[in-house]
């Protein structure tokens, strides 16, 4: 598989806070959002064209469906169903108890239908201004297809990162504020994680932000602060470093053709091209991402 560590500017967004990637295979596009501005950015990549959608509060991530026109939003104060030709109509299937001053931040699908999603203290003001505050008491949640919802980690101080292995029996987390990525043995029959360890804490650059999972088990983590990527093995050892155009990459997901483009978003800063989308070809290809379960 082709391998390049040049890194190509796709979508010169300007985003805040860029964040939440998914890829979409049925339609061939990579969709994220920007959480100050209250956007969800849609990139054809056949066609080279994006398109933008405004909403009335923080999006910070997009997840998959089993019904290829409905995506799974996740906003500050509440998780729902969206139909861009719908827009703005999203169907709310939870709220987030806490809010505004508690808010949703990263999430993904797990093989089961589930969302695993993680709270923080939110810093995000009525008009998409940074606010200062103490960053405790963030949740990390399960929420089914039912639309119940179970507690699985207490006293986080920043969520990022949700991943899971390619044989679906580990759960990767992280603590952007602790500066750690942790481990769990993850049960596929009842969507159960235990089991915590430390995977990556404590690392020397940057702190961790969002990350991917590759076929070879490899999670692909951000690193603002460092301006990189890195590539940790199983092991919990540093592979790979990726240096970036700008100092805040903020996740990363695999797309495109058979999963072998890593796209990776970004937060505004003074570099020129900060707030972009970017990619690259890492020589290994992605593990596909999974679909809240619809009833």
């Amino acid at each position: 598989m082709e391998r390049t560590d040049e890194i190509q500017c796709v979508v010169p967004a300007g985003d805040i806070c860029g964040e939440g990637a998914v890829w979409h295979a049925e339609q061939g596009a990579l969709y994220w959002t920007d959480i100050n501005r209250f956007l969800v950015h849609r990139y054809d990549v056949e066609r080279e064209t994006t398109r933008t959608w405004l909403f009335d509060e923080p999006v910070t991530a997009v997840n998959l469906t089993t019904d290829a026109e409905v995506l799974l939003l996740v906003l500050g104060s509440r998780v729902g169903l969206w139909r861009p030709r719908t827009h703005p109509h999203v169907e709310t299937i939870v709220r987030l108890e806490g809010a505004p001053e508690m808010r949703f931040n990263d999430a993904r699908v797990d093989a089961r239908g589930s969302l695993w999603v993680g709270t923080m203290r939110n810093n995000v003001g009525p008009g998409g201004e940074n606010l200062e505050v103490p960053f405790t008491d963030g949740v990390l949640y399960r929420i089914d297809p039912d639309g119940s919802s179970s507690v699985w980690k207490r006293g986080i101080g920043i969520s990022n990162t949700v991943a899971w292995s390619p044989d679906g029996k580990k759960f990767y987390f992280g603590d952007s504020a602790a500066n750690a990525l942790y481990r769990y043995d993850y049960d596929e029959r009842t969507g159960a994680i235990s089991g915590e360890e430390p995977f990556l804490v404590g690392y020397g650059q940057g702190i961790p932000d969002g990350s991917a999972m590759d076929a070879e088990g490899y999670l692909w983590n951000t690193r603002p602060g460092a301006g990189c990527l890195i590539r940790v093995a199983p092991d919990g050892q540093v592979e790979r470093t990726v240096a970036l155009p700008v100092s805040t990459p903020t996740t990363c997901t695999f797309g495109g053709e058979g999963l072998k483009t890593l796209y990776i978003t970004s937060m505004r800063s003074s570099d020129r091209l900060s707030g972009s989308l970017f990619a690259l070809l890492p020589g290994v290809g992605g593990v596909p991402d999974g679909r809240f379960r619809l009833r």
